[in-house]
C-alpha cells in the first residue's frame, strides 16, 4: 500500500520513502490508469488547476469561474501552485495533480505556455484547457480574447483624446499575450502615422503593482515624459498611478493611464481606471465546461480555440468625470436646471 499511498497523496509514508517512490515513478514514466481509477475511487471527478504562486485578482476570477462550473456538476476543483519558472517545474505540477486524482487540467499563463507541446503533458492522457493565452496552443483547448485587437482598440481610444506621446508597459516575455498586445499597440500607432519611441516602451516587467511603481519612476521622471501610459495589466497601471500621485500629477489632466483585464483593482483605485475588459470569470467557466464535456464523452475529440469578446471600459483615468453642481447653502444641491433640490 506504500506506493499507492504516495501516488494518491495519502501522507502515510516517511519523506525518504516518498522520495524513493517518486524517483521510481519518474524513472518508469508511470501514469495512473484513469478509467480504472474512476471506477475504484469513491470521491467525485476532479478538475485540477495549475497556476503560479502569485495571488492576484485575476486568479480570484479564474477560481470563481471554475468553481461555478464544477459545483454545477458535482465535481471537485483542486489546485497546484508553484513558481512556474520553467517547463520541468510546470510538468511536475501537472503530474502531481494527476497522480493525486485530477481527471482534467485547467492551465493559466504562464504555465499554459510552458506546457505547450510538452510530451510529459500529453503522456498524462487527460483533457487540458487553458484560458487567457495570446494564441492558440497545440494539443490544448484555449479560451481567450483577441489580445491584438483589444490593444488596438484601447490605443486608439487614448489617441482619440489627443495623446501622441504614448508610453507602453509590457509584461513578462513568458506570457503569450505580451507579444500579441505589443503587436496591437504598434499596429495602432502605425495606422495613425506615429513612430514607436523605444525609450517609452518597457519590456519584461511583472504584471504587478511593484513593477508599475518602477515603470512610473522610469517614464514619468524623464526630461520629456509621456502624456499617456498604456499598461498591460490593472496592477501595473495601479502602480503607475500611485507614482503619478506621488509626483503631484493630476489624472487625466496631466497624464492618462490605462490597464488591462478590468479586475476589482480597476474600479477601486483613484482615479478609476480605463481598461480593456476581458471576462476572465466567464472564460474560466467556459474552459472548465469544455473539460467536463470531454470527461463525459460529450465534447469534441479535437481541441478548440474559443474567442470571447473584449470591451473598452472608460473611466476617469483617461477622461474627465462630469463636474458636480455646486452646493447651495446648507440645504441641498443645485440641479442641472438650476432648481434647488432638498
Amino acid at each position: 500500500m506504500t506506493v499507492s499511498n504516495v501516488i494518491n497523496g495519502v501522507n502515510r509514508a516517511s519523506e525518504a520513502t516518498v522520495a524513493t517512490v517518486r524517483a521510481a515513478i519518474a524513472e518508469l514514466g508511470y501514469v495512473p490508469n484513469l478509467a480504472a481509477r474512476r471506477l475504484a475511487k469513491a470521491h467525485a471527478t476532479t478538475v485540477g488547476l495549475v497556476y503560479c504562486n502569485r495571488r492576484t485578482p485575476f486568479l480570484d476570477a479564474v477560481l470563481v469561474g471554475s468553481l461555478r462550473a464544477t459545483n454545477a456538476h458535482g465535481l471537485q476543483l483542486t489546485l497546484r501552485g508553484g513558481e512556474g519558472a520553467d517547463r520541468a517545474e510546470a510538468e511536475r505540477m501537472a503530474q502531481d495533480l494527476v497522480r493525486a486524482g485530477a481527471d482534467a487540467l485547467l492551465l493559466i499563463p504562464p504555465v499554459a505556455e510552458l506546457l505547450s507541446g510538452s510530451a510529459a503533458l500529453a503522456a498524462l492522457n487527460v483533457p487540458v484547457a487553458a484560458i487567457a493565452t495570446g494564441t492558440r496552443l497545440p494539443g490544448v483547448t484555449t479560451v481567450r480574447i483577441d489580445n491584438r485587437a483589444a490593444m488596438v482598440a484601447i490605443t486608439e481610444r487614448v489617441m482619440s483624446r489627443g495623446h501622441r506621446r504614448i508610453a507602453y508597459v509590457a509584461g513578462p516575455d513568458a506570457y503569450s499575450v505580451v507579444q500579441a498586445r505589443l503587436g496591437g499597440f504598434r499596429a495602432a500607432l502605425a495606422a495613425h502615422g506615429l513612430d514607436e519611441d523605444p525609450e517609452l516602451v518597457l519590456h519584461g516587467l511583472e504584471f504587478d503593482h511593484a513593477a508599475g511603481l518602477f515603470a512610473g519612476r522610469v517614464l514619468l521622471e524623464r526630461p520629456a515624459p509621456p502624456s499617456a501610459i498604456i499598461c498591460t495589466s490593472d496592477d501595473l497601471a495601479a502602480g503607475v498611478i500611485a507614482h503619478a500621485n506621488h509626483l503631484g500629477l493630476r489624472l487625466p489632466a496631466d497624464l492618462a493611464v490605462t490597464g488591462f483585464d478590468d479586475t476589482i483593482v480597476a474600479s477601486r483605485i483613484w482615479p478609476p481606471l480605463t481598461v480593456v475588459g476581458q471576462p476572465v470569470e466567464d472564460m474560466a467557466h467556459r474552459a472548465t465546461q469544455c473539460l467536463i464535456a470531454a470527461l463525459d464523452g460529450m465534447g469534441s475529440a479535437t481541441t478548440a480555440d474559443e474567442l470571447f469578446e473584449h470591451s473598452i471600459v472608460e473611466r476617469e483615468s483617461t477622461s474627465m468625470a462630469p463636474r458636480p453642481q455646486p452646493i447651495t447653502g446648507d440645504y441641498g444641491w443645485t440641479s442641472p436646471e438650476g432648481r434647488l433640490q432638498r
